[in-house]
């Protein structure tokens, strides 16, 4: 008689176990199948950081392009700019001899007016009477 309740408390035991075994298995699977689920996010998200990291490498390249053309352009604009500087230079120093000579000339205009003065007082003078000799004849004529 002794044997049969040890018998039954065992397998009481094993069946508590065994239901405490089941439950953990039930909770178990539920946090595998969110692990599964977060897995899939996880993938998703790794799918799209890789595209993302694609997407700004060649970004990058576009832009390493977009600089190299860029610095061959101003390059070449300032040489052009450079060039222009020193044509402008000679043709303001050109211009600066083309006064210089043009105030040589007026320099020596003017010299060449000075000792010719006495020909023109004449002009002005003999200009002075014809309009006196009309102004007499008019008033003799009136």
């Amino acid at each position: 008689m002794f044997g049969l309740p040890l018998g039954l408390f065992v397998e009481s035991a094993v069946a508590v176990l065994l239901a405490l075994t089941i439950g953990y298995c039930v909770v178990l699977n539920q946090r595998l199948k969110r692990l599964h689920a977060d897995k899939d996010e996880m993938r998703q998200m790794v799918a799209d950081l890789v595209g993302a990291t694609n997407l700004a490498n060649q970004a990058i390249k576009e832009l390493k392009q977009t600089a190299v053309e860029a610095d061959l352009s101003l390059n070449s604009r300032l040489e052009e700019a450079e060039r222009f500087g020193v044509e402008l230079a000679n043709h303001v120093n050109a211009g600066t001899v083309l006064m210089e000579r043009i105030v040589k000339i007026t320099s020596v205009a003017r010299h060449s007016q000075t000792i010719e003065p006495v020909e023109q007082p004449n002009k002005v003078q003999s200009a002075l009477e014809q309009l006196q000799s009309r102004v007499r004849t008019r008033g003799a004529a009136a």
